[in-house]
Order: C-alpha cells, then sequence, then structure tokens
C-alpha cells in the first residue's frame, strides 16, 4: 500500500498525493519516462535504462503520484525526482531529474515534490542534500537551500563520467587574450609612367610585436578563499558552458 506524501513530510496534508519508489512500480516506468522526456528529450529505451537502475541501494528514482483518472486505471504520474548517493559523504545525497508536469506548475507541486523528497531521504539517515540547477536557484532559496560546491555522486563512478563531473563543476575561466594581427602593407608597384628614379632608402626596419591585451582578472575569492557567488552569478559552468548553480541543504 502506497504511504501517504503527509506520513513523509511535516506539515499540511496533500490531499492524498503519494510519494513511491520507481522500481516498485514498473507498471508506471512509461509513465515516468513521458514526464522526464518533456524536459529532457533522449531516446525512450535510453530514458527506460536510467529508470531501471533504480533501487533501494541508490540511486532510487521517485514518482510522485496523484489519484487514477478514471475507476480502475493507473495511479496518475505528476512529478519525479532522483537521489544518489555522495562520493566521500556518507550522510549526503545529490538530487537530480526534479520535473513537475507542465500543466500542474505554478500550483506547489514542485514544493511538495521537494519536501517528500526530503522527507525519503531524512527517513532513511540522510542529512543533507545536493543539487544543480541553471534557473531554479530562488526556487530552491525559498526552500531553504543554500550556495554550495561541487560535490560528485556515485553514479559518476566510471572515468569517462568523472571526466564530465569534473566538466560540470569547472569554474569559469577568462578567456584567453587574443594578439592583434600585424598590419601587412602591400608594396606599391613602381607605374611604368613615373620615370623619376626613387631615392635610395635603407631597408625598412622590422615591425615591433603586437602589444597583448590585458588579462581579464580570476574569479574574486571570498575572505575564505572560495570563488564569490550569488542567486544572481555563480563562477562555475557546465559541460556546455552554461552558469550552474551548487545548491545545498541540511535536512
Amino acid at each position: 500500500m502506497m504511504a501517504s506524501l503527509s506520513s513523509l513530510a511535516s506539515g499540511p496534508s496533500f490531499d492524498g498525493l503519494t510519494l513511491e519508489p520507481a522500481h516498485l512500480h514498473p507498471e508506471l516506468l512509461d509513465a515516468c519516462a513521458d514526464l522526464i522526456n518533456q524536459e529532457w528529450p533522449r531516446s525512450r529505451a535510453s530514458r527506460l535504462h536510467s529508470l531501471g537502475q533504480s533501487s533501494d541501494s541508490f540511486p532510487v528514482c521517485l514518482a510522485l503520484l496523484g489519484p487514477p483518472l478514471a475507476p480502475g486505471a493507473l495511479p496518475t504520474v505528476l512529478g519525479h525526482s532522483r537521489l544518489s548517493r555522495v562520493a566521500a559523504h556518507e550522510h549526503s545525497l545529490l538530487v537530480e531529474t526534479v520535473v513537475v508536469a507542465r500543466a500542474l506548475r505554478g500550483q506547489g507541486f514542485g514544493r511538495r515534490l521537494m519536501e517528500a523528497t526530503e522527507a525519503f531521504a531524512k527517513a532513511r539517515g540522510f542529512h543533507q542534500l545536493h543539487l544543480t540547477t541553471h534557473d531554479k536557484q530562488h526556487f530552491y532559496a525559498h526552500l531553504g537551500y543554500k550556495l554550495g560546491k561541487p560535490v560528485q555522486g556515485v553514479a559518476f563512478s566510471s572515468p569517462r563520467s568523472a571526466a564530465i563531473f569534473h566538466a560540470f563543476s569547472q569554474l569559469a575561466s577568462p578567456p584567453e587574450p587574443k594578439a592583434p594581427r600585424p598590419c601587412r602593407k602591400t608594396a606599391r608597384t613602381p607605374s611604368t609612367s613615373d620615370s623619376r628614379p626613387g631615392p635610395n632608402l635603407p631597408p625598412a626596419p622590422p615591425s615591433p610585436p603586437p602589444l597583448l591585451s590585458p588579462l581579464l582578472s580570476p574569479p574574486a575569492l571570498s575572505p575564505t578563499g572560495s570563488p564569490q557567488q550569488s542567486l544572481v552569478e555563480t563562477p562555475y559552468r557546465d559541460i556546455r558552458g552554461r552558469p550552474i548553480f551548487w545548491m545545498t541543504k541540511e535536512i
């Protein structure tokens, strides 16, 4: 029997919504794949393979479920989140793939999903959550998350995956200065109508090397020696070079 969401998270009742590990309900994996692919399109086979890795020993895929739309139908998949272990942090988890059905956004379901995800983690002995976001940092800040540093999920265990994590946790580097190209003057071909001989001048000295542009300043550091960041600007970039905010919360 599915546990009520209100029994997993403190606060008011959530009208019978439930939070369930996806691997306990294989009949809902197709609906979970459709929901996630609305936000991050991938091949269906690849998405189902990722969902199939869900287990009680982590990573675990969690589905926010609502009542069936018709008698005898399956529960409705309203949202999804995924929890992975964090390397070298025994009591921490990484929250990933957080998504709510588009038709339900702006109605509080995102908060319900996150509160239930936190309660799920806390009930299993974890005390800290980490996550990343490109543009929802203010939403997570309202839920109590603070800016943090990159962590490595246990799922990133192979050398190739570790390299991907390394790319996602890079500080923004200033661009390499480009030296201006020296002007190339085209020698003037004497006109055949010019009968006067030109002066016998010595060869021109070589042009001086071009001046290099000044280097851009490196990311500013806080008094603790960490890169300065805010909810508006972040020194971290993902593998595509887009700004990415690392956030954390004690639960």
